[in-house]
């Protein structure tokens, strides 16, 4: 009997991490033999440790070949430099939180971007707000919103905002992604937080402020009434944002539905079968309430 293929979430921190949960979730639905775990990466040595993975297939020890892996802060815009073939969206985010190792070692490692279309499949899908049309304030300008962005534009709100407290960062995301936005007919512009405008019925928190206990980086003038306030972390460290999205009558919610969502897109990639999602959401939104 074949070993089953391996797979693997990299990053500093890991050990929070919910993708193995999902993915084994993915694995039982689909009946998809395959392994999932988390690989703490030391700073410095992502190209190092991806490689160690690949290496470590040992069929006398029970272990099958890796297959593919997940990427994680801080080296998602390491991922595509490594990589010898690209999807169009993370050539265009210049970052991946996907890899998938091709059997024919001469074609190298495939990289792809995931938490875009996460994202947007989770506002539209799980929250029920439909993207076209929207005024969109997206806080942040890393890595997660360069995957973010391009995603987000082909959903065709009427404008997006980029709000980062250094705005030359905001304006280079803004210029990347200048040409799809055109094609879109998507008004997109480059602001600093002090000043990024208003009465957006969509605001997405990308930025770190969570992760670091930090205060919500904007104004509640920011949020239109109903407004959906959306950070893209989960668990104890967005529980300020969506505490500061209640007191301001906006609709808060957290960053699980896009883990979830980008965890499908890489399952599909990999495995070429395409996950049910929500029962998977709502089993992991179970699993860290019951904590």
């Amino acid at each position: 009997m074949s070993l089953p293929d391996r797979y693997a979430v990299l990053g500093h921190p890991v050990a929070h991490s919910q993708s193995p949960f999902i993915h084994a979730e993915f694995a039982r639905q689909t009946g998809e033999a395959i392994e999932y775990g988390r690989i703490e990466c030391p700073p410095g040595a992502f190209e190092a440790t991806v490689r160690r993975f690949i290496a470590s297939a040992d069929p006398a020890a029970g272990l099958g070949p890796a297959r593919g892996c997940n990427i994680t802060v801080p080296f998602k815009f390491e991922a595509p430099v490594l990589a010898r073939r690209l999807s169009e969206r993370a050539a265009l985010a210049q970052a991946a939180n996907v890899l998938r190792f091709e059997e024919d070692p001469d074609s190298g490692w495939f990289a792809d971007n995931t938490d875009g279309i996460g994202l947007v499949r989770d506002i539209e899908r799980h929250a029920g707000v439909m993207l076209a049309g929207q005024r969109v304030l997206m806080v942040g300008a890393g890595g997660a919103a360069s995957g973010a962005l391009g995603p987000l534009i082909d959903a065709q709100p009427a404008l997006i905002t980029v709000a980062n407290r250094t705005l030359e960062r905001a304006e280079a995301l803004v210029e990347r992604h200048r040409a799809l936005a055109e094609q879109r007919g998507v008004e997109l512009q480059a602001r600093g937080l002090d000043h990024c405008g208003e009465h957006y019925g969509v605001l997405i928190n990308s930025s770190a402020s969570s992760l670091h206990g930090a205060a919500v980086p904007v104004g509640a003038h920011t949020l239109a009434p109903g407004a959906l306030a959306l950070d893209m972390m989960y668990g104890p460290a967005a529980g300020p944002f969506l505490a500061w999205a209640a007191e301001h009558g906006a609709r808060g919610r957290d960053g699980l539905g896009m883990l979830v969502e980008q965890a499908g897109e890489a399952f599909w990639l990999w495995r070429g079968v395409r996950p049910d999602t929500a029962p998977v959401l709502a089993a992991l939104q179970a699993k860290l309430a019951a904590r």
